[in-house]
């Protein structure tokens, strides 16, 4: 089997920080690289210095849909100048500086999400391994390198019994999945022009969906199209927000959400992003 290698220039670009920060969940970490599927194809990536080397399977003319994935053409330092130029802000900025926002498959990004409702992150890439173990096609990858699959249409899910969903250890998120796949393969919910209405109508019909509220909309809208002014809001972001914003004082999510609409600027998901990941991962302080 041929493989295609091509190497992208990425400064200020931290691939470690970007593929686990919660965006998306079938990249595995394997001999000093990061392997997954984009496109449906086993990708295996790593940062040198200022690049990062990608290599797949089969010939490759055009690395548009890697490049476009990864947000190679993104300048990260436009983005970072709209944040506040706040201690908060700063601090997460220090910590995680090169964390890239991805740009995903829509209905591989919102299965995703449906399916992380409630659940850490490697609870998630479990239940995303499984579904795609047993309801994708079989991707190819090097000797050596393990079993990939392509991540399943919403028309195979939509066919699926509940109980076969179940079995992927999804539990109660199984009915919530197979309904969104019916709804989507019958464009009932059209994920193809979500990219070309304003942001609220978007997210208002993503929120038609069965599991799908309004934290799961903007992770959807956020990651697989790109929406600048989405702004997730989970249990993590909920307490980056009290602890370095509104420290001495108890504050309703209806406040958390108003202050980040107004507060972030024209990039505030990719401030939330910075906000998240900082939380996540760092040090507690000593007492």
């Amino acid at each position: 089997m041929s493989i295609s290698r091509q190497t992208f220039a990425a400064p200020d670009y931290d691939l470690d920080a970007t593929l686990t920060s919660g965006q998306a969940f079938r990249w595995r970490r394997r001999e000093g690289a990061w392997e997954g599927i984009v496109s449906n194809r086993w990708v295996r990536l790593v940062k040198i210095d200022d690049a990062i080397d990608a290599q797949t399977c089969g010939e490759i003319a055009d690395w548009d849909w890697l490049r476009h994935y990864l947000q190679l053409d993104v300048d990260l330092s436009s983005i970072i100048s709209t944040f506040p130029d706040d201690e908060p802000m700063r601090t997460a900025v220090r910590a995680c500086r090169g964390l890239r926002l991805l740009r995903q498959e829509p209905w591989e990004c919102l299965a995703s999400f449906i399916l992380s409702s409630t659940k850490q992150i490697v609870q998630i890439q479990q239940i995303v391994a499984l579904l795609c173990e047993r309801f994708g096609d079989p991707a190819p990858a090097p000797v050596g390198a393990g079993a990939y699959f392509s991540f399943p249409p919403a028309a195979r899910l939509a066919a699926c019994r509940e109980a076969d969903l179940r079995a992927c250890k999804m539990g109660f998120r199984a009915p919530y999945l197979r309904s969104a796949a019916e709804m989507v393969s019958r464009a009932e919910v059209d994920l193809a022009a979500l990219s070309s209405l304003p942001v609220d109508q978007a997210r208002d019909e993503l929120m038609k969906l069965p599991g799908v509220g309004r934290k799961i909309a903007d992770c959807v809208l956020l990651f697989a199209y790109g929406f600048p002014q989405a702004f997730p809001v989970d249990v993590w972001v909920m307490k980056a927000l009290q602890t370095l914003y509104f420290p001495r004082r108890r504050v309703r999510i209806e406040r958390l959400r108003r202050f980040s609409q107004t507060h972030f600027g024209p990039q505030a998901g990719y401030a939330q992003q910075y906000l998240f990941h900082y939380m996540r991962t760092r040090k507690p302080q000593a007492v």
